[in-house]
């Protein structure tokens, strides 16, 4: 899944699922969820807090690993983001996406019901403003909107996650998406260092556009992130939070992996 075209693909099937989930659970049957009444927390406060201010990951599986963790379950998600909360961690970003990355929304809304105190982020595709209503009905906080895969939607879908009470980690990789990002007033700017045609990570993408991430409200480097002296590095370049989820999930204990890495 290392060609150019994964992100459009996962897109468009992100799309499909969308229209399905519109017509099977519409905004107001998921409007009368109990969680939906809940008030979305701020991941730009929760990424003011000590540092380093880690967003740790539940992720099973991904395109460019395969699987990284079997038992795959809202069970075992909810027991991660709990262990991860424990350990410190600022955040937890939770997959929803099912067929790369081997998740469900049922994933985040157990999370949600053990620790109503959590901020999750929902991690998926978001191409379509039921998805907005689909994270509220599970408890998310926020979600993620791709840049490379919304384009010019960017400035829309960014206007309407406000609308949902959601906030946005605005995901770019290159200088040309950081400032259009800027631009439509992304407050929490995600420089991803992964390359989307090659699935390879550069850390070089995060050192490059720091003077970007410095120029948000918040700034999260994502991928590729391995060690303490990487997450110092990049906090000394202006990063105030740090998404860390393959590395945790290919070890026996994630949250004691996350605990190593915040001493």
């Amino acid at each position: 899944m290392a060609d150019g075209g994964v992100l459009a693909r996962l897109g468009e099937k992100a799309a499909a699922r969308a229209a399905s989930g519109r017509r099977e659970r519409p905004e107001a049957s998921l409007k009368s969820e109990p969680l939906y009444a809940r008030t979305p927390r701020s991941l730009a406060a929760a990424l003011s807090g000590p540092a380093p201010r880690v967003i740790a990951e539940v992720k099973f599986a991904s395109p460019s690993e395969g699987i990284l963790r079997p038992g795959a379950s809202s069970a075992e998600a909810a027991r991660l983001a709990g262990a991860y909360l424990d350990a410190g961690a600022a955040a937890v970003s939770i997959l929803t996406e099912p067929e790369a990355f081997s998740g469900d929304p049922s994933y985040l809304a157990s999370a949600r019901s053990a620790r109503p105190e959590a901020l999750l982020l929902m991690k998926d595709f978001v191409v379509d403003a039921w998805q907005f209503a689909l994270a509220r009905s599970i408890g998310a906080d926020a979600i993620l909107l791709i840049s490379a895969l919304l384009g010019p939607r960017l400035p829309e879908l960014l206007a309407a996650s406000r609308a949902f009470g959601l906030s946005a980690l605005v995901e770019v990789h290159d200088e040309a998406e950081a400032e259009s990002a800027l631009a439509a007033g992304a407050e929490v700017l995600g420089v991803n260092s992964r390359n989307l045609r090659t699935l390879k990570t550069d850390l070089g993408v995060a050192r490059r556009l720091a003077p970007f991430a410095r120029r948000a409200a918040s700034s999260v480097a994502e991928s590729g992130l391995r060690s303490r002296a990487d997450l110092d590095e990049l906090g000394g370049l202006g990063y105030t939070g740090f998404l860390i989820g393959t590395s945790f999930m290919k070890t026996p204990d994630p949250a004691a992996a996350l605990a190593a890495l915040r001493k």
